[in-house]
């Protein structure tokens, strides 16, 4: 489906839902004493406060992308997202209703606000579900990717988590030396060669409906008579830029006489500016007095139990400055921590501390989360751009999972994705998403057993596997 299109139906569904919310609301607080006063009643007596809501709402959808599949199909970033807009939704209700001087029931308002929530979630949720049921999964266009390495498991790994696109990558095709699979797979699980010419014939053996090129996965000439035979066969054909990676920007295309231009606009300035300062300044500070009795309670049981309570750990920070961060004093390598220290760590009130960095200007309340200098003497150019901000006491990729032990590149990914989207309505979305990830960690299974690494994910097995066989083939010859 276009994402234009999911947009307005989201849209649409949202108003018809706050339409009733507001009906239910009013049954709710006057009773249900008849059909038509149950149903013109709330209009009468809240038509422009219902107006307001309608048109509010609307511009809230546009401006904080309320869909919930921006960035992909993730049901926390949908609860945080839709509770910041209808929480500015009724403070900005509330609002004008003050400055008009207008009575109205503070307990109609109140239900309305928690039914806009629950209805706003389950439409998201009702929507996915259709996009994952059979009947789209029979509708779905099966994708092919050509090409191979980061680029192209990235373009697998974003189709799946966008169900609304209704594609299904059915296969890869790449060239037979850029294989980074497991060396210890059978040739015929690896797959098989395929001649450029006889690839056309290989797609239609697979009905596959369309093909998505990945950079320079093959020769231009190739590339070319590639695309015009499937084009022939009816075949649809998509590319990924070559150089993607480099794109720390939202590309326009643009249109010269039938030759597409790609325009890479600034990012944003809020990501350096002194607004997003001002709020972590303000937000760290009362977190750090809200946080205060756990710390000290914290740090009192550790120095009973060792000689420090904090550590100073060296990390690299904006454009790879050194400074200190401070934490808990826990050893999160040991495989046989106490209780009380699995405890602090699983729910990372090892890291609060880190809101005196945050104070100090050494760190923000969301950015990357800071690596040691060894870590960050590995970078890669591209890896390097997420040094271009302050680091973070949480994440995009914190939230997703991703912790110190998972590797830069796999961090990179998430750092560069909030870089480009960066805004104070996500800064406060991550924030919430950061508590719903330290909350889900309670629940799960063996959460407070004893210490073990999280297993790495896939494309983090493939890219050490990508290492391994660059190191390989560097080793000078035997003779």
């Amino acid at each position: 489906m276009n994402a234009r299109k999911l947009r307005h139906w989201i849209l649409i569904f949202d108003l018809l839902w706050l339409a009733l919310a507001l009906v239910i609301a009013y049954a709710l607080r006057y009773g249900w004493t008849g059909y038509a006063q149950t149903l013109w009643g709330p209009f009468s007596s809240f038509g422009l406060e219902f107006v307001a809501a309608l048109v509010l709402w609307v511009a809230l959808h546009e401006w904080m992308e309320l869909d919930g599949f921006r960035g992909g199909w993730y049901l926390p970033a949908v609860f945080a997202r839709i509770f910041l807009g209808v929480v500015t939704l009724m403070a900005l209700l509330l609002a004008g209703a003050y400055l008009a001087r207008s009575l109205v029931s503070r307990l109609v308002l109140s239900y309305f606000g928690i039914l806009l929530f629950a209805g706003f979630v389950a439409i998201r949720w009702i929507m996915q579900l259709v996009f994952k049921s059979r009947l789209a999964k029979a509708a779905r266009r099966r994708v092919v990717i050509v090409g191979s390495g980061r680029t192209a498991r990235e373009l697998k790994t974003k189709v799946e988590r966008h169900p609304e696109v209704l594609c299904r990558v059915v296969g890869q095709l790449s060239p037979w030396d850029a294989y980074s699979g497991n060396p210890e797979e059978t040739a015929a699980s690896r797959g098989f060669p395929v001649q450029t010419l006889g690839i056309v014939d290989l797609l239609k053996t697979y009905q596959v409906e369309e093909l998505i090129l990945v950079g320079a996965s093959c020769p231009p000439g190739e590339m070319l008579n590639l695309a015009a035979r499937c084009r022939n066969e009816g075949i649809q054909v998509s590319m990924v830029p070559e150089l993607y990676e480099l794109y720390l920007s939202k590309p326009n295309l643009m249109d010269l006489d039938g030759l597409p231009v790609l325009q890479l606009p600034q990012p944003t300035p809020l990501l350096t500016s002194g607004f997003k300062r001002a709020i972590d300044v303000v937000l760290a500070s009362a977190l750090l007095i809200i946080a205060a009795p756990v710390v000290l309670v914290s740090a009192a049981l550790l120095l009973l139990a060792k000689d420090e309570a904090f550590q100073w750990d060296v990390r690299c920070g904006h454009h790879g400055r050194r400074f200190r961060m401070l934490r808990l004093n826990v050893d999160r390598e040991s495989p046989d921590l106490p209780l009380i220290e699995r405890v602090l760590q699983k729910l990372s009130i090892t890291e609060l501390p880190q809101l005196w960095n945050v104070l100090t200007g050494e760190m923000s309340l969301v950015g990357p989360r800071p690596e040691s200098p060894e870590r960050v003497a590995r970078y890669s150019e591209w890896e390097r751009q997420r040094l271009s901000i302050r680091p973070g006491m949480t994440g995009l990729a914190q939230v997703h999972g991703l912790r110190e032990h998972h590797s830069s590149e796999a961090k990179s990914r998430f750092d560069l994705q909030y870089m480009l989207d960066c805004s104070p309505f996500l800064d406060l979305s991550l924030l919430l998403q950061t508590v719903w990830t330290l909350a889900a960690r309670l629940f799960q299974p063996g959460s407070l057993s004893g210490a073990s690494r999280v297993p790495l994910f896939e494309e983090d097995r493939v890219y050490l596997q990508e290492i391994v066989q660059r190191a390989h083939r560097t080793q000078p010859s035997a003779d």
